[in-house]
C-alpha cells in the first residue's frame, strides 16, 4: 500500500506565494522513494538532508518512509517562506522521524558537521535551461532557473556531494534530458559514486528522470 502524499494545502496562503508547489518532478521523486522504500528502511539511515525543500512535500514523505526509525530529516532552503512551508507540511505528517529546517544555500554553514554523515541526500535543483543572468535573479527564479544546460546551480553542488555522503550513502537527483544525465553519471563515477536512472517520465515538453547514486 502506497504512502499518502503530504498535505500542502497551506501553500494557497499569500505568505507562501514564492514557494515552489509540488509538480510532476516532485511526484516522480516521491515515486522513486516509494519504490526504494524497503531498501531505505533496511538501511535505517540516521541523517537525511533535502536541499531546496520548497513546500517540504519530499522531506515529509521521506519521513513517512523512514518512520518509525527515528531518522533526522534536515531540510534546507534559501527562501524563508519555504522554510515556513516545510515546517507546516511536516507538522501535518504522521511520522516518528525528527524534522528540522535551516535557511541556507545547499548546506553552507553545516557542511563541516555533516561531512561524511549524510545517509540520504535529495536535491530537486533548478534545472530549466535559461540565460545565466536568470539564475537566482528572484526568489521565484531560484526554484527553477538553471542557467546554461540547466546545470549552473547543480554544478556548484556536485563536487561537494561525495564528501557529504556517508559510506553507502544515497543521493537522489532530479534532472531533465537537457542537463545531460549520462554526463552527470560519468562525472560522479570519477568521484567514486555509482549512479543510474531509476525512474523517468514525460511531463509536457520535458523528459524527467530521477538519478540515484551510491557512495562505495
Amino acid at each position: 500500500m502506497g504512502l499518502p502524499t503530504p498535505d500542502t494545502g497551506h501553500l494557497r496562503r499569500a505568505e507562501y506565494a514564492t514557494v515552489y508547489e509540488p509538480a510532476e518532478d516532485t511526484y516522480l521523486l516521491l515515486d522513486a522513494l516509494e519504490n526504494d522504500r524497503a531498501e531505505l528502511q533496511a538501511q535505517r539511515p540516521t541523517v537525511c538532508v533535502e536541499i531546496g525543500s520548497g513546500s517540504g512535500c519530499v522531506s515529509a514523505f521521506l519521513g513517512q518512509v523512514l518512520s518509525p526509525y527515528g531518522a533526522l530529516i534536515l531540510s534546507t532552503d534559501i527562501n524563508p517562506a519555504a522554510n515556513g512551508a516545510t515546517r507546516e507540511t511536516v507538522g501535518k505528517t504522521a511520522s516518528e522521524s525528527v524534522f528540522d529546517q535551516c535557511r541556507t544555500r545547499f548546506v553552507q554553514g553545516l557542511d563541516g558537521r555533516l561531512a561524511g554523515k549524510i545517509d540520504v541526500l535529495i536535491f530537486n535543483p533548478p534545472y530549466v535551461v535559461t540565460a545565466s543572468d536568470e539564475v537566482d535573479s528572484t526568489i521565484e527564479a531560484a526554484a527553477w532557473a538553471g542557467g546554461v544546460r540547466g546545470r549552473e546551480v547543480l554544478d556548484v553542488l556536485m563536487p561537494q556531494v561525495p564528501g557529504l555522503l556517508s559510506p553507502g550513502g544515497l543521493f537522489y537527483l532530479v534532472v531533465i534530458e537537457q542537463n545531460r544525465p549520462d554526463d552527470i553519471i560519468s562525472e560522479f563515477k570519477a568521484w567514486g559514486l555509482s549512479g543510474q536512472r531509476v525512474l523517468s517520465r514525460r511531463a509536457g515538453i520535458e523528459s524527467l528522470s530521477i538519478l540515484r547514486f551510491i557512495k562505495a
